[in-house]
């Protein structure tokens, strides 16, 4: 029997090639929905996800008893929020601060707060990565457009399957008046996995 020519995205390459096959192949053998699996993806991309992380840090930096809890017990802050769930039940969250940069990796495989982050990126998965920003943080950070001052301290945390990282970023300057809707505009995914400042 012939093989059907599939057009694959150039940057889908091995473990992902095989996902996307492995997809496609139940779902052409009818034992996946495709609409099961479109309203799955479609929960992490809208219902959780980056914006739910950039809420916890606005409040972060709106409310200090709020900031001190999240600091504390992350799991409790942020699940306060309504964000709780598969991949988020044990959450630690690191401060940036003048002194210090945080940046999250899991060495081991892709252990990711999916319900404060959405889906991890595709770098965040790579060996690449898993690998570097552990030897050499700095030179990672910089490829991500992150220039650290010599001076500034760079901890990198490692998750694992019992404990998942959030960065809290450092507010910037000049946002007093700003409202928690604008100040959660502010904040991106790799600002709370700690490869951008924001």
């Amino acid at each position: 029997m012939p093989h059907d020519h599939h057009d694959h995205d150039p940057l889908e390459e091995g473990a992902a090639l095989r996902v996307r096959a492995l997809e496609e192949l139940s779902v052409a053998k009818g034992l996946v929905d495709p609409a099961a699996l479109d309203a799955i993806v479609e929960y992490y991309e809208r219902e959780t996800g980056p914006r739910n992380g950039a809420a916890v840090v606005a409040r972060a930096w709106s409310d200090p008893a709020y900031r001190d809890w999240l600091l504390r017990d992350g799991t409790a802050a942020i699940a306060d929020m309504g964000f709780t769930g598969f991949q988020g039940e044990h959450m630690r969250v690191v401060e940036n601060t003048e002194e210090v940069h945080n940046v999250i990796v899991c060495t081991l495989c892709s252990c990711y707060p999916w319900p404060v982050l959405g889906l991890p990126p595709t770098w965040y998965k790579s060996a690449a990565y898993r690998a570097r920003v552990v030897r050499e943080p700095r030179a990672v950070l910089a490829e991500f457009g992150l220039e650290l001052p010599e001076t500034t301290e760079i901890r990198v945390w490692d998750s694992t399957a019992e404990i998942r990282y959030l960065v809290l970023p450092r507010r910037p300057a000049g946002t007093d008046a700003l409202d928690a809707d604008a100040l959660a505009a502010l904040v991106t995914r790799n600002g709370m996995v700690g490869t951008a400042a924001l």
